[in-house]
């Protein structure tokens, strides 16, 4: 096979119907990632918006109340980079209802987004970050859904390319490397993942995330997998012990910048542009998180007061307003079964709060009505665009053009 264009990153291949597929390097990179004073100074700031963030982690009475809502809003985001159009709203209704029929057809892949960041987080306690478990994510995020068809759980055994609706093998923006070096490549990678040493955490964490969207194994689904394993690798190394941090927001803000570091990496050999880009990221998501959750403290402490001062010391209002952190928008029924009380109890008690500013109802009904938690909610809209256009930058093919894959 002819070899041209070789990077510090790997190489483009001819293949023999003619295209050019990228053969990545294994990691780390060869020669070695420079750390200049202006890349210390970002891993630097990085680290530390980091530590902030899994400070006002520990000051939590409960992070449980808080992390479903940070879950929900990378999983949203981090959808919405492939082109889904549901928001935040809609992925609290579908939690609500989910045989409702005005459900955008795309909010099951949120809500398998928010299913697979829970079972790789409960899996990370008993395997680690591994091959296996990238597959067993995979399946969740697309079993029944959009891509239901492309082998879920499995790594491609076709050629795959990256380009605008409509591109061939021949036509294609990015090729990743066939299925012999692909197979090659993934081995090298979880190899990586296990090496502690090499690199600091964040400098580790970057590459492997690079390195898997170049591998792309799968025929559907590598953006998402590739950024869960950002959350993954920064929790199994206990640099977060919850999943607050919402990388998505920054990678969905800059996305043609995203893919251009990306791109330099594959021509260029340019590790070092694309670690400047994921640490500003990492310190720039960081900041908003931690505000977030600072907020969300201070408006649980006035809300406790406001239910203390108004309706006296109740149990039952205290434990609605925990239920509300995790479930920010409810019925009567639901309530009434979280509290294990009667109906007229639940009802009584969610029109006091109702009446306090707490909740608002969004139907307008006289039956089946919902309420929000208005303050809450209101935390996250800002990272919360209502849609975003079709981003056509990674379609991919199930069919393989090479003979020889």
């Amino acid at each position: 096979m002819e070899h041209s264009h070789i990077t510090r990153a790997g190489r483009y291949v001819k293949q023999p119907s003619g295209y050019r597929a990228f053969i990545p390097a294994p990691l780390p990179p060869n020669p070695p990632i420079v750390l200049d004073p202006g890349l210390l100074r970002l891993l630097s700031k990085a680290d530390r918006a980091l530590g902030r963030l899994d400070g006002v982690t520990s000051t939590l009475p409960n992070p449980e109340l808080f992390v479903a809502m940070y879950v929900r809003q990378e999983a949203v985001l981090s959808s919405q980079i492939e082109g889904t159009q549901s928001t935040l709203e809609d992925v609290l209704e579908f939690e609500v209802d989910a045989s409702g029929r005005d459900h955008p057809k795309d909010v099951a892949e949120v809500v398998n987004y928010i299913d697979a960041m829970r079972h790789g987080l409960e899996r990370l306690e008993e395997l680690p970050l591994s091959l296996r478990l990238l597959r067993e994510i995979h399946a969740r995020l697309l079993q029944g859904v959009r891509g239901q068809h492309r082998t879920p759980g499995e790594f491609r055994k076709n050629q795959n390319w990256i380009g605008p609706t409509g591109s061939t093998l021949h036509t294609a923006t990015f090729i990743p490397p066939p299925v012999p070096e692909m197979r090659d490549a993934l081995g090298k990678l979880e190899r990586f993942l296990h090496d502690t040493d090499t690199h600091p955490d964040l400098i580790h964490c970057a590459l492997a995330h690079a390195q898997f969207e170049t591998i792309h194994p799968f025929l559907d689904g590598n953006g998402r997998v590739g950024r869960l394993l950002v959350t993954f690798l920064l929790c199994e190394r206990e640099i977060l012990q919850q999943p607050l941090l919402y990388i998505s927001h920054y990678l969905k803000a800059h996305r043609l910048e995203y893919y251009d570091r990306l791109t330099a990496i594959r021509h260029q050999g340019d590790w070092e542009g694309w670690l400047r880009f994921f640490l500003r990221g990492i310190f720039e998501v960081s900041q908003g998180a931690t505000k977030t959750a600072r907020a969300i403290l201070t408006l649980r402490d006035e809300h406790r007061q406001l239910i203390s001062d108004v309706l006296g010391n109740t149990t039952n209002g205290l434990h609605l307003l925990d239920f509300l952190f995790r479930r920010p928008l409810v019925t009567v029924r639901m309530v009434e079964e979280e509290l294990n009380s009667s109906y007229v109890t639940a009802n009584k008690l969610v029109t006091q709060f109702e009446e306090l500013g707490l909740l608002n109802e969004t139907t307008g009904f006289q039956r089946n009505r919902r309420y929000r938690y208005e303050p809450y909610l209101r935390l996250f809209e800002s990272y919360m665009p209502v849609s975003v256009p079709v981003d056509d930058d990674d379609v991919q093919a199930t069919e393989s053009e090479d003979p020889t894959s």
